[in-house]
């Protein structure tokens, strides 16, 4: 079994996806403005600008999740 021995696992892409998911779960809107879920996210972790967008990126190539127009679509 290989350990992790990474002490900081609240800053792992997949952690803050997980959150942005559940954000975009606990909705009744099927979609969402940007803005809305980053300062949802900033709610639970202080993650900086550049740290969502990346984890946006990751759900994006996942196809978790779909843009339109500054608005974040889940495809759940």
């Amino acid at each position: 079994m290989i350990v992790n021995k990474d002490t900081n696992p609240e800053r792992k892409l997949y952690y803050l996806g997980a959150l942005v998911i559940e954000i975009l779960f606990d909705s009744p809107e099927v979609d969402q403005d940007y803005l809305v879920v980053y300062r949802r996210l900033q709610e639970k972790e202080n993650v900086s600008h550049a740290v969502f967008s990346l984890t946006l990126d990751w759900l994006y190539i996942l196809g978790v999740i779909d843009s339109n127009a500054g608005r974040i679509t889940r495809c759940f």
